[in-house]
């Protein structure tokens, strides 16, 4: 009798089903841990919005805060020429997230720049929303007082208004 070299068709089959059992498995928690991880980055992102809100408002005292991403980023200039930069295109943020045309969308989420109140330059509002449902289930702003408030409301892809991120609104304060 000769003896048989390689694998059986049922030896492969099971092979197949042990692989596709352990990846039914991984790729939930795999999505889970990439959607953790776009709303840890929406969330540093607003943070870095608001520092840069008030490095804008302190080196353009005359100005006050930035009404665009557009003016807190690059907007077409060089940014290592110190000459290029003033109050339209202060290089306080890369390229993507101040884009000539917002809102802008950076990573998975979609970020946007707007006075809060009567008053141009006086207060301002940052809003982030995810771009699809997919890329997180939260929502985020900040006002001038720049706490980073929150929530999950449907459809989740409805970028935050004013009143949403107000005191009494639907969103509230991120926890650490």
């Amino acid at each position: 009798m000769r003896k048989q070299k390689g694998f059986s068709l049922i030896e492969l089959l099971i092979v197949v089903a042990i692989i596709l059992i352990i990846a039914a498995i991984a790729i939930p928690n795999l999505l889970r841990s990439r959607m953790a991880a776009n709303e840890s980055a929406a969330a540093s992102t607003v943070r870095t919005l608001n520092t840069s809100e008030v490095s804008f408002s302190t080196s353009y005292p005359t100005v006050g805060y930035s009404n665009s991403l557009t003016e807190m980023g690059p907007n077409g200039v060089d940014c290592t020429v110190p000459a290029n930069v003033n109050a339209t295109h202060a290089c306080l943020i890369d390229g993507v997230l101040g884009c000539g045309t917002p809102p802008c969308t950076k990573g998975a989420y979609v970020y946007s720049l707007a006075k809060a109140g009567a008053v141009a330059n006086a207060d301002y509002f940052i809003g982030a929303s995810p771009v699809s449902a997919a890329g997180g289930n939260k929502r985020f702003c900040s006002l001038t007082d720049a706490v980073v408030k929150t929530d999950s409301k449907s459809p989740i892809t409805t970028p935050p208004v004013v009143a949403d991120c107000s005191n009494g609104g639907s969103m509230t304060a991120l926890s650490n």
